[in-house]
């Protein structure tokens, strides 16, 4: 499968998984990251506007780009529902094509493991030379990897979320199964959303796929995109990265 596949499924789960799971512990630092630009923010893979409205609310200007459309729709409703449209913009596009002239933006972000539906290294590859074009010297590339993804067990049919109102208001449940290509360095989610009870259960499937990259793997690869990594962080609030470290953020400038 291609990592952009099953996100057009996702959007009506996906704000609502990521409340239960990440919720906003990640907003905070974008917005400390953000805080000090002038200027527009670009962000890869901006799906719903999670992070991006959070950013306009604080005074950001941001735009989004991403390929799902169902996702894209999601995020112009909030964007319309919290009267940012000055400070929002949605882009349908492509991360690896992006639309802008060189030296356009001084912050583009890719948060919580965006990069990593980018399953092939020729996708990556062409992703992060345009983010070192549209960047300005001395820009800020900042980018979050699924911590540990290597390690994650597989497992098959399990339910690993519950809740008595889903997106939809009604009792929810997620049955996932993991499967991992070590060789190809792929974890691939098979996910059911099963809501209501009795006879009025509908059921939704789909898969996702990300590709598996340890921080080291991802840092010689900025390198030879032209970016200079100057930080690698472990948590949230600024800390050091290590191989236990729970999040694992890579910043890096264009020099």
């Amino acid at each position: 499968m291609k990592g952009h596949e099953g996100w057009d499924q996702y959007a009506d789960y996906y704000d609502w998984e990521n409340r239960q799971t990440v919720g906003r512990r990640d907003i905070a630092f974008w917005s400390r990251v953000a805080a000090p630009v002038r200027g527009p923010i670009l962000e890869l893979g901006c799906g719903t506007g999670r992070v991006a409205i959070p950013l306009a609310r604080d005074g950001a200007r941001v735009v989004g780009v991403d390929r799902s459309a169902s996702m894209l729709a999601c995020g112009r409703r909030r964007v319309r529902r919290a009267r940012l449209q000055s400070r929002v913009k949605l882009i349908c596009g492509d991360i690896r094509h992006l639309p802008f002239p060189d030296g356009t933006f001084r912050l583009v972000m890719a948060p919580y493991g965006i990069l990593q539906s980018l399953l092939d290294e020729r996708l990556l590859s062409a992703t992060l030379r345009d983010v070192c074009r549209v960047l300005k010297r001395g820009g800020l590339f900042g980018l979050e990897l699924v911590a540990d993804l290597p390690a994650w067990e597989e497992y098959s049919n399990r339910t690993t979320l519950r809740a008595a109102r889903g997106p939809h208001g009604t009792p929810i449940r997620l049955i996932e199964s993991v499967w991992q290509d070590r060789r190809r360095h792929i974890t691939r989610f098979e996910q059911e959303f099963v809501e209501g009870r009795g006879t009025a259960v509908t059921r939704r499937m789909f898969s996702l796929a990300f590709r598996t990259l340890s921080v080291p793997q991802m840092v010689n690869r900025l390198e030879k995109a032209g970016l200079e990594v100057s930080s690698l962080l472990g948590d949230y609030q600024g800390g050091p990265w290590d191989l236990r470290a729970d999040v694992w953020i890579i910043l890096a400038r264009k020099g």
